[in-house]
């Protein structure tokens, strides 16, 4: 269900910014332009809503993750599902094994695709990292993502074009390092 979808069924523009900041990938990245850009809200209002939602989920992660995961690896369907995420981010999450807490705060404040709070949050439970710590540096994390998108959404058309060419850069990066 998009955002437009839950406004025209009764929510309030506030709480479909609210519920689009708690889905993973989209998260905060995705809540604030639609705050800003679409519904026009003030840029501290679209702060708040998109940065509290996207940090609810985020304990509940950190605290279930492990033992949904194991008691979900009895089914195969699931045991598979399970190591493919796990080996997927891992992968992604270098910079997190490195500098624990520092790198995590770094990794979900980069503004990008699969680097939010639920990658995070995944990655910090994966790697053992204390609960409190975690949800610091998660928290400080998409605060700083925050900032970036919310000054990218101010800027209108011109952030929509640095944005787009940072993702240009970063996906040339990408290939010429494979």
């Amino acid at each position: 269900m998009t955002p437009q979808e839950l406004v025209t069924k009764g929510f309030s523009p506030e709480l479909a910014v609210f519920f689009t900041s708690m889905l993973p990938i989209i998260e905060l990245r995705g809540a604030l332009p639609l705050a800003i850009n679409l519904f026009h809200f003030h840029w501290s209002k679209a702060f708040i809503l998109s940065f509290s939602g996207n940090l609810l989920p985020i304990p509940f992660i950190l605290f279930l993750l492990q033992p949904a995961v194991r008691f979900l690896q009895r089914i195969k369907l699931f045991a598979s599902f399970f190591n493919w995420l796990f080996t997927r981010t891992k992968k992604k999450g270098k910079i997190v094994e490195r500098y624990q807490e520092i790198g995590l705060a770094i990794f979900v404040a980069i503004p990008l695709p699969a680097t939010g709070a639920w990658t995070g949050a995944i990655l910090a439970a994966l790697l053992g990292m204390k609960f409190k710590k975690s949800l610091f540096a998660i928290a400080v994390g998409v605060f700083i993502a925050g900032v970036i998108v919310t000054t990218l959404c101010l800027l209108g058309w011109l952030g929509a074009v640095i944005a787009g060419a940072a993702l240009i850069i970063l996906a040339a990066f990408g290939l010429w390092r494979f």
